[in-house]
């Protein structure tokens, strides 16, 4: 079982000037920018492309990097 925890949410409103960034390998349906962030305990700002007006999750530095090894190992994989 994925042992994901709660991350704060805050409004994309309050980071619009965040330097988000798309993934080259993003498809038109299906994306997440990420943006990183200098100020405060959190470290990386990630949020719904289609939506950007929605709510951002917070990843401190080490919950991003956790995040990061499983995708990459297939921890969130659906099939």
């Amino acid at each position: 079982m994925n042992d994901i925890r709660n991350t704060p949410s805050v409004s994309a409103h309050s980071l619009a000037d965040a330097p988000w960034r798309t993934s080259t390998r993003s498809q038109t349906s299906n994306c997440v920018e990420v943006a990183p962030l200098n100020a405060g305990p959190s470290a990386v700002a990630l949020r719904d492309s289609k939506d950007r007006g929605g709510p951002v999750l917070l990843f401190n530095r080490a919950g991003w990097l956790g995040f990061i090894t499983g995708a990459k190992k297939g921890q969130f994989d659906l099939n």
